[in-house]
C-alpha cells in the first residue's frame, strides 16, 4: 500500500489536546471471542446482525456474535490480503482482495468464492454496494473505479488522474459512489454510468483515506496526511476540521445514525473519536500500548466496535 497509509511510527500526544479514556466505556470482555483475530482490519455488520472482519494477513474472514462466539472462515489462499468488506444486496458479504486482485464473497453460514478483477496486480481495496445492485470497488494500482454484479461479472472505469491511489470508496445521498484519491489530495464521485468528477481539496498532503455518508447528507472523510477530519457537501464544497493532535493520522470513518456522529480511528495514536455535523470533536483512548485502530462499525444495538492491529476488536458501549 501508499506510504500515505498506516505504516509509520506514532507521534507523540500534542500539548493541550483533551482525551476521555476508553476502559470506563468498554464493556467487560473488550477482546472479543475465545481467541483473538490476529489481524483483523475492516469491519461491517452482516445481513445476520453479526460483526464481520477481514483478516489482512492471514487470508481469513472472522464473524463475531454477540455472545462473543469467534467463527474464523479460512479464504482459498492466505496470502490474498482481505481489506474491505461490505454487505451485499444478495444477502452476503462482499470484499476486496487487494493482494491478488480478486474480489470475494462469502455467505453468512461461510461458504466463499472469489472472482478475478482485471489484473492480479490491479490492487483492489474500496468496496460498497451501489443504488444500481452492483458493487463498486477501487483499483488502487490501476487507476480505475471497477464493478461487479451480482453473477460476478466485472468491469470498470478509468479515471481521469494517473498515480492517483483511489482508496476508499462510499454510496452517497446521491446514488452516486464516492471515493478518496489518496495521491491526488482530493475526493472523487463516479454515477452509475461511469461518469467521474473529481474535487480537489484545499489542503495539500491531505492524502484522504476513508470516507462515509455521513447523517447530514454529507460525505465525510479522514485526512491521514493533514490530520483533519473532511465534510463535504454533494456539490463539492469542502470544510475541513483540525484534530487536535494533527499528526494522529486519521484512517477510517463511519456515521453513527442513532448518535447523529461519525466516528473515526486515530491509527498512529491509538484512539478514536467522534464528529458531529458542526464540527465538535471528542477523542478516547483506546487500551494498550500500540493499538494501531483501523476499521471500525457501529453494530445494530448500537455499540462501535473497532479493529486493532494488536489482535484485538475492542466494543465501546454508549
Amino acid at each position: 500500500m501508499s506510504s500515505r497509509f498506516p505504516g509509520s511510527s506514532p507521534h507523540p500526544l500534542r500539548q493541550g489536546a483533551t482525551h476521555v479514556p476508553v476502559p470506563c466505556r468498554l464493556r467487560a470482555g473488550a477482546c472479543r471471542g475465545p481467541s483473538r483475530p490476529s489481524d483483523p482490519y475492516s469491519l461491517t455488520t452482516g445481513p445476520d446482525g453479526a460483526l464481520w472482519c477481514t483478516l489482512v494477513h492471514s487470508g481469513g474472514i472472522a464473524r463475531l456474535t454477540g455472545t462473543d462466539l469467534l467463527e474464523r472462515h479460512t479464504l482459498d489462499s492466505k496470502s490474498c490480503g482481505p481489506s474491505v468488506i461490505t454487505p451485499g444486496p444478495d444477502g452476503a458479504l462482499w470484499f476486496t482482495r487487494s493482494r491478488d486482485g480478486r474480489i470475494g464473497r462469502i455467505t453468512v453460514d461461510g461458504r466463499s468464492d472469489s472472482y478475478a478483477g482485471p489484473t492480479p496486480d490491479s490492487g483492489p481495496f474500496g468496496i460498497a454496494a451501489g443504488a444500481d445492485g452492483a458493487l463498486w470497488f477501487t483499483e488502487m494500482n490501476a487507476g480505475r473505479i471497477g464493478r461487479i454484479t451480482m453473477e460476478g461479472e466485472v468491469g470498470g472505469f478509468e479515471l481521469p488522474l494517473s498515480g492517483a491511489f483511489p482508496s476508499f470508496i462510499t454510496a452517497g445521498p446521491d446514488d452516486a459512489l464516492w471515493f478518496t484519491l489518496n495521491r491526488a489530495d482530493a475526493v472523487g464521485r463516479i454515477g452509475l454510468g461511469g461518469d467521474v468528477t473529481v474535487h480537489p481539496l484545499p489542503t495539500s498532503h491531505a492524502a484522504p483515506v476513508g470516507i462515509t455518508a455521513g447523517v447530514d447528507g454529507a460525505l465525510w472523510f479522514a485526512e491521514i496526511g493533514a490530520g483533519r477530519i473532511g465534510r463535504m457537501k454533494t456539490d463539492g464544497t469542502v470544510r475541513e476540521f483540525p484534530l487536535p493532535d494533527r499528526s494522529c493520522r486519521p484512517h477510517a470513518v463511519t456515521a453513527d445514525p442513532g448518535r447523529g456522529v461519525c466516528w473515526f480511528t486515530e491509527w498512529a495514536t491509538g484512539r478514536v473519536g467522534s464528529i458531529t455535523p458542526d464540527g465538535r470533536i471528542e477523542e478516547y483512548e483506546l487500551p494498550g500500548p500500540g493499538a494501531e485502530p483501523h476499521g471500525l462499525a457501529v453494530a445494530p444495538d448500537g455499540a462501535l466496535h473497532v479493529a486493532m492491529e494488536t489482535g484485538q476488536v475492542v466494543r465501546m458501549t454508549p
